[in-house]
């Protein structure tokens, strides 16, 4: 299981690059994410951020007839939710990086 923590700093940009895929909506984005192996992200903590995501411009919001019940809304992503990915992307390769060159020198430390 994923510390809270660290997952924060990092869910808006997977949520992104999941909706960058293909439009999606909320409880199918939290499946995907749990497919993943983030775990199971709480609505509580989905839904604040999808709000947020729209809010800034970074997706577009369409709501959709579902058969199992009430209208669905439905993310895409903006251009400027695309150009927020790829920085997001840059980002994270850099930490990630830096990250595993730290635990490399500490492995050969041993």
């Amino acid at each position: 299981m994923i510390p809270s923590q660290m997952l924060k700093g990092t869910l808006e940009g997977c949520v992104l690059a999941i909706i960058g895929r293909s439009e999606t909506y909320g409880y199918e984005i939290a499946d995907k994410l749990g497919g993943y192996g983030f775990g199971m992200i709480a609505e509580g903590t989905i839904y604040p951020l999808l709000l947020r995501l729209e809010k800034n411009g970074l997706v577009h919001t369409e709501y959709r007839a579902s058969e199992l019940g009430p209208k669905r809304k439905y993310y895409s992503l903006s251009d400027a939710g695309r150009a927020e990915l790829r920085r997001f992307v840059e980002s994270y390769r850099e930490l990630e990086s830096a990250v595993n060159r730290l635990f490399k020198e500490e492995m050969n430390n041993e």
